[in-house]
């Protein structure tokens, strides 16, 4: 009898799939007349620009501006002369490709034009396709979120894909890519079968219970699986939001005495002219900021006035929102270490700069120093050496995307991963069993809503309308 009973795994796989699948059941179908088309690649002159359709009429599209002639052979490039379908007028002369749904991008009917990038050529094209039937000009982020739609990307997987097209250094590419593959996706979609065979275990035992041929330890190994599933959900919540870190950029604030040379290393780690420099003491007089890549990773790198009291009310504001940015330069040089006086978690570096300016023999010996970087902002010195161990800090502090497990990129990942653990936590309480299968549940919709399945319409909104209007 045992044996029968393991449909019920099977039949609530099933559900879960249906909740989890990638189809997404928040977002809205596309109209099946609805054809769309736009420019793929960035505005501009250049030397290529891609425009692209989805929808049933990207067939019909493809032959109009072709003059007829048969489709190409699915995904191959083909050479065409492209011309008006109104007018009869050549266009371009341009590559081609066909690709038949739903071996596509977005699981539709597609085609791409490849055509010169200029201007007149790209305007002729698009004006061509909008007077072709079916076809409309697509919004932004219209052609992922058809492809979410007809299962092609999860949820965390179009997210990674709008990293991906903003990432602007290596961390955040690798880190964007992780996502883009489906590892989080895949991650989320194995705790989900854990809590399918939990919550199918607790619902046989309800149902038969008293039947002799159940086995005793059913219960046991659910409550087994379900201690191992809160370890791994509670070691992903504390990862410090370093991958939403990752994501907008680490702080980084550049501290110290008058002509110290923090505007120079501002200037040296942003590679331009961002602060002033000048032998005059106070020519900082307020926080200066501006986003940098440091050593692979993105950070705002902040010029702060020298720590002095003022010679005027400006400056004396500069240092104020200096010290609000680093807590008195005196104070933290004097406890350098993992955390700041005030007991907030703060990683520091110490740097003395003008290397240049040492005498032969060296700095010599400084034992009331805590460990420090020697840089000469004028030669360079040293600034391997500086980039080397802010990439440590900001491995640490951002996370490293290119090993561990993958990252937590957005706040609505941590809030499903942790009502999640929450309702393992009520599983964990309940002294009934119905209610112990309630709240694997609700633990097991919140990993459905993290891929995709059962997403509010405004939460789809927000995460399509990152995107450009070709993506």
């Amino acid at each position: 009898m045992w044996r029968g009973l393991w449909t019920l795994p099977a039949l609530a796989a099933r559900g879960l799939r249906r909740s989890c699948s990638r189809q997404g059941s928040g977002a809205p179908a596309p109209s099946s007349g609805a054809t769309i088309f736009a420019l793929s690649s960035g505005q501009g002159r250049c030397g290529v620009a891609v425009i692209r359709t989805s929808g049933p009429a990207s067939g019909p599209a493809l032959r109009s501006l072709t003059a007829g002639r048969d489709l190409p052979p699915a995904r191959s490039a083909r050479l065409r002369l492209l011309s008006d379908p109104r007018s009869g007028e050549p266009l371009d002369r341009a590559l081609v490709l066909w690709f038949p749904g739903p071996q596509s991008f977005t699981g539709e009917d597609c085609a791409e034009f490849h055509v010169h990038g200029g201007p007149a050529v790209v305007s002729g094209v698009l004006q061509a396709l909008s007077g072709v039937p079916g076809l409309r000009p697509a919004e932004a982020g219209e052609f992922t979120r058809r492809a979410f739609t007809h299962g092609k990307l999860s949820l965390t997987e179009v997210e990674g894909l709008a990293d991906l097209i903003h990432a602007e250094t290596e961390a955040q590419r690798r880190q964007a890519l992780r996502q883009l593959d489906g590892e989080l996706g895949r991650l989320c979609h194995d705790w989900a079968e854990t809590l399918t065979t939990a919550l199918a275990h607790v619902e046989a035992y309800i149902d038969f219970g008293e039947d002799d041929n159940l086995e005793e330890d059913v219960l046991e190994r659910v409550d087994s699986s379900v201690r191992g599933l809160q370890a791994a959900l509670g070691a992903h919540l504390r990862d410090a939001r370093r991958g939403q870190r990752l994501r907008s950029g680490a702080h980084v604030v550049v501290a110290g005495p008058p002509n110290a040379g923090k505007s120079s290393l501002v200037n040296l780690l942003s590679r331009k002219p961002v602060s002033i420099v000048s032998p005059e003491p106070g020519t900082t007089r307020d926080v200066l900021e501006t986003p940098v890549d440091l050593a692979g990773f993105p950070a705002l790198l902040s010029d702060t006035a020298g720590l002095r009291e003022g010679v005027g009310p400006v400056e004396q504001e500069g240092v104020r929102r200096a010290r609000a940015s680093c807590n008195f330069l005196d104070t933290v040089v004097a406890h350098v270490g993992d955390r700041s006086p005030n007991g907030s978690s703060q990683r520091l570096l110490l740097v003395l700069n003008k290397l240049d300016l040492l005498p032969s023999e060296g700095l010599g010996p400084s034992p009331d120093l805590p460990p420090y970087l020697l840089l000469s902002c004028v030669t360079g010195e040293g600034l391997d050496s500086l980039l080397e161990a802010l990439r440590k800090e900001l491995a640490t502090v951002c996370g490293d995307p290119s090993t561990g497990p993958p990252l937590l990129t957005r706040a609505r990942h941590q809030y499903h991963l942790q009502s999640c653990l929450d309702a393992l936590g009520h599983y964990k309480e309940a002294r009934d069993l119905a209610l112990e299968a309630e709240a694997l549940r609700v633990a097991r919709g919140h990993l459905a809503h993290l891929t995709g399945g059962g997403g509010t319409e405004e939460i789809l909104d927000v995460i399509f309308r990152d995107f450009c209007v070709g993506k």
